[in-house]
């Protein structure tokens, strides 16, 4: 869309690409620049710059993204590698084998795509920040529009209560700004017509407002500078939509580990392709030999029971108040190494709350009982110079200025409560809170009694007052200051009883002398319940915790030193400082051990901060709750968001809610997101230690040139793979914490899934062993019928029988280490009796399932059928029955040597540093 040729320049940057209007440069020029004037717009004029501007909305991604989801189901390794062999198996006249195989592939599709598919909604939440109407001035007039039709130079009023629909300057008046969504500060701000000079941030500016923000209080009227996508919160729509959501470090393990075993199994199957044509078998059955070789490498069920042991660690951690929206974001949480949390909703509960008095001569705790009866006057003046809205039963908490609402349950406290009813009703004249003055004034009539009620900065109060000697302004000096190092915000409390008959005064200035003093008035953001323990349980985890937020820094660092987070006088840098820093200093900074208290920051502040300790290594968890968090809780390895305080939009950017807006179960989520990776690793090595079993038998038909017949067909390793395994690796992924793990550092962010210590230990110990069980059942069985090398076993002969039942008892056998397996990969280093062997029920009737399926295989004539097997006798049961006790008794015996090596080294290394 381009301009009219009688649009300035300076216009067209307000709505678009071009050259930006200078929201600070002197209102004349403004006015000059934008074309308009404290009158507003003409209609006509208005409807003209709408054509040339565009709406003032947000703009959204389009497109719908579910086919390319899906279809990346079937472009996995894995996946693809099985449709080779699907197709091969069919090429090879087996079209059951290919039928089995592509029932895997889509099983493992489904749940992929039925799991993690999901809707992006983030810029269609900032889009419910803009409100649906606004108040301007059109034709000399003043009118109500639809928000969407505000342009460029058009003149908005705001009052209290409103939500600002665009980017603005105050050309008349004063409100105070609820900014939290954009900046985090938890204060609301006051913006005025009269600038301060300012060469910080746009937020930073008093003379501007911003779209998305809401008006606690006052009336202004400003003049509309930018819309749309050009204003604050379209720059973070526009940061929250940039770039892809990066994989978790679960999803890069297990797509590294899909393409190793893809690879190995081709790998072996090409190999061994001409090693079955040298031993004379044919190529069609050369080719069916190397498709059974690929079956047997590739773990069918290892996608679908990673999916569901994830969707079961959201389950649980949905029950414990955390929401997960991506199931790989739970083992995300186990490997984070620094939490970024911001403080306001977070570490505090957002909720301003007056802890001190000080009263002439003497200070109180304020939340305690109060006898000193000028504790009921002071609380009583506060609250009737305030204009937030009361609460109106016993869970509501009110509306307006969190500081009026504290001073308004402080009177509660204290039995004075004040009606928004009975002080407007009182109410003879009022001085809205002013930025300069930092106070604000109220003249009431309460039961016949005309008074003046002033609060404020006390530097700003004390002037005020009368008959203060030099001792008293001494004490005040040093409480404010002992207040202020306790990261306490102080307001002083002054009054003044006016004559019987006297008028209210009209002017300012006369209402605000010769004040008489009440008190001071503390009061904190407390922090929440439980989040000091957490972050101590952080910490024994080795998880490093910065605050970013948008607050003041020594109060931010108040409340961090409180709850454990940095020292005492620990760092603290502002937003301004992240952006004179360059990438390579950011990376410093956050390298070292310190936890820092960024305040005043950005979102591209954030963003910067985000990237610099994820270029470092570490594994990023990014809090918020605002707006301005949106970004950062996007570009993090995982975002979590606020669910009761936070905003909509901080939510759908998030990849996990705490429903409960509590830190502590971030640490709670963590412990869980280390338990899911460990049984992760307990269910690969469980589904790995098959493997080998499983290969072999292919290997010693193939290299003895066919005499020694094939051990295992291709359908029994699909029914041991996706049948006899599955429950009993699922009921592994449901296994306890096992003791200690929130006291280990959290594990670098190159550490798989799968290592050399799992591979080592899944096919050359428990592999090894079932393979060695397993062929020397298969071949007793058919040596006792009398086979030698060589001797044909196919239909019709008379060993084909024992032959049946040697593959029975090979197919048998497998699962009988399975369940051994099983029992040994509950523990990664610890002794099997240390956790109990039934302290996990699901795997007990996992292994029940399993026996009465390999039961069903075996004896029922169908499946006999399909799979090929042959009823086993008594005998033949008893030469696999030790199978699972022997293979956990080798694994035990090899972590009980581990041990006595583990504690070997700690002691030489004890006395080496006693030396």
């Amino acid at each position: 869309m381009t301009a009219s040729p009688t649009a300035p320049a300076s216009i067209i940057g307000a709505g678009s690409a071009g050259i930006e209007v200078n929201a600070r440069e002197p209102i004349a020029e403004l006015f000059r620049d934008l074309r308009t004037s404290p009158h507003g717009l003409a209609g006509r004029e208005a409807a003209r710059r709408s054509l040339v501007y565009g709406r003032n909305e947000l703009a959204r991604r389009t497109g719908r993204r579910w086919p390319g989801e899906l279809l990346s189901q079937f472009t996995q390794p894995l996946a693809i590698l099985l449709a080779v062999a699907a197709g091969l198996a069919w090429a090879g006249g087996t079209p059951a084998l290919a039928v089995a195989v592509v029932a895997v592939i889509l099983l493992n599709a489904g749940f992929a795509f039925v799991q993690e598919m999901q809707a992006e909604h983030a810029v269609d939440a900032l889009a419910a920040f803009l409100p649906a109407t606004a108040q301007v001035i059109r034709d000399g007039a003043r009118a109500e529009i639809p928000a969407r039709d505000l342009v460029p130079g058009d003149v908005l009023i705001i009052a209290e209560g409103d939500r600002i629909s665009a980017d603005a300057r105050i050309i008349g008046g004063a409100v105070t700004v609820d900014l939290s969504a954009l900046t985090g500060e938890s204060m609301p701000a006051t913006r005025s017509a009269e600038p301060i000079e300012i060469t910080g941030s746009l937020l930073d500016a008093h003379d501007l407002v911003f779209s998305g923000t809401t008006c606690t209080g006052g009336e202004a009227s400003t003049v509309v500078t930018r819309i749309g996508m050009h204003t604050e919160l379209g720059r973070i729509a526009a940061l929250s939509q940039r770039g892809k959501t990066q994989p978790s470090p679960l999803e890069t393990q297990v797509r590294r580990a899909t393409w190793i075993i893809a690879v190995v199994a081709v790998a072996v199957g090409v190999a061994f392709l001409p090693i079955g044509v040298w031993a004379g078998l044919g190529w069609s059955a050369a080719i069916n030999f190397s498709i059974g070789l690929i079956v047997a490498n590739v773990p069918e069920g290892l996608l679908p029971i990673i999916t569901l042991a994830l969707a079961v660690g959201v389950r649980e951690l949905a029950r414990k108040g955390a929401v997960v929206k991506r199931l790989s974001a739970v083992e995300t949480l186990g490997s984070t190494t620094v939490i970024c949390t911001d403080k306001t909703g977070t570490l505090t509960e957002n909720r301003m709350t007056v802890t001190r008095l000080w009263l002439p001569g003497t200070e109180l705790d304020a939340t305690g009982k109060v006898d000193d009866p000028r504790a009921a006057v002071l609380a009583a003046a506060a609250a009737a110079c305030t204009s937030a809205q009361t609460p109106t039963d016993a869970q509501s908490s009110g509306s307006g200025d969190p500081t009026e609402l504290a001073l308004l349950r402080l009177a509660t406290h204290h039995g004075v409560a004040v009606t928004r009813g009975a002080r407007d009703a009182g109410r003879r004249t009022i001085f809205h809170f002013d930025a300069h003055l930092k106070r604000m004034t109220s003249v009431d009539e309460t039961a016949g009694v005309v008074a003046v009620h002033t609060k404020g900065a006390p530097e700003t109060v004390l002037p005020c007052c009368a008959a203060l000697d030099e001792p008293t302004r001494h004490d005040l000096q040093h409480t404010i200051d002992r207040y202020a190092d306790n990261g306490l915000r102080v307001l002083a409390v002054a009054h003044r009883v006016l004559p019987a008959g006297a008028p209210a005064p009209m002017r300012r200035d006369e209402a605000e002398a010769e004040l008489t003093l009440l008190g001071l008035v503390a009061m904190a953001d407390p922090a929440r319940d439980g989040v000091a323990e957490a972050v101590a349980s952080a910490h024994r985890a080795g998880i490093r915790i910065h605050v970013i937020t948008g607050d003041y820094g020594p109060t931010a660092a108040a409340i961090a030193h409180q709850v454990g987070i940095g020292g005492a006088g620990g760092r603290i840098v502002t937003g301004d400082d992240v952006d004179r820093l360059s990438d390579a200093d950011l990376d410093r900074l956050v390298a070292g051990d310190d936890e820092i208290v960024f305040a005043r920051a950005s979102p591209e502040a954030k963003l910067r901060i985000c990237e610099a300790l994820r270029a470092g290594g570490n594994i990023v968890a990014m809090t918020g709750d605002g707006v301005n968090d949106a970004p950062a809780l996007r570009h993090a390895d995982i975002g979590v968001a606020m669910g009761r305080s936070g905003t909509d939009v901080a939510r759908e950017a998030a990849t996990m809610v705490l429903t409960d807006d509590n830190f502590a179960t971030i640490v709670t989520a963590v412990n869980a997101g280390r338990r899911v990776f460990a049984n992760v690793r307990k269910f690969v090595l469980y589904i790995f230690a098959h493997a080998v079993p499983e290969v072999v038998p292919f290997l010693i038909f193939a290299l003895s040139g066919g005499s020694i017949p094939l051990p295992l067909t291709v359908l029994q390793i699909l029914a041991i793979d996706l049948g006899t395994e599955t429950l009993p690796a699922l009921a592994l992924g449901r296994e306890p914490a096992e003791p200690g793990l929130m006291d280990r550092p959290p594990r670098p962010r190159r550490t798989g899934v799968i290592d050399r210590k799992l591979l080592l230990r899944a096919w050359l110990l428990l592999g090894g062993v079932s393979a060695l069980l397993v062929m020397g059942g298969y071949l007793y069985t058919l040596m006792r019928a009398g086979w030698h090398p060589g001797d044909p076993t196919g239909p019709g002969t008379a060993l084909h029988h024992a032959y049946l039942q040697a593959t029975t008892i090979t197919f048998a056998g497998i699962v009988a280490c399975q369940i051994g397996t099983a029992f040994a990969a509950r523990t990664d280093r610890a002794s099997l009796f240390t956790i109990g062997l039934l302290s996990n029920p699901l795997l007990l009737w996992g292994i029940l399932f399993e026996l009465l399926f390999t039961a069903a295989v075996i004896y029922a004539p169908p499946l006999q059928h399909i799979f090929g097997t042959a009823s086993l006798n008594t005998t033949q049961l008893a030469i696999i029955a030790p199978f699972p006790l022997i293979v956990w008794g080798v694994d035990e015996a090899a972590r009980w040597v581990a041990r006595r090596r583990s504690v070997s080294r700690a002691t030489r290394s004890s006395h080496d540093m006693s030396r």
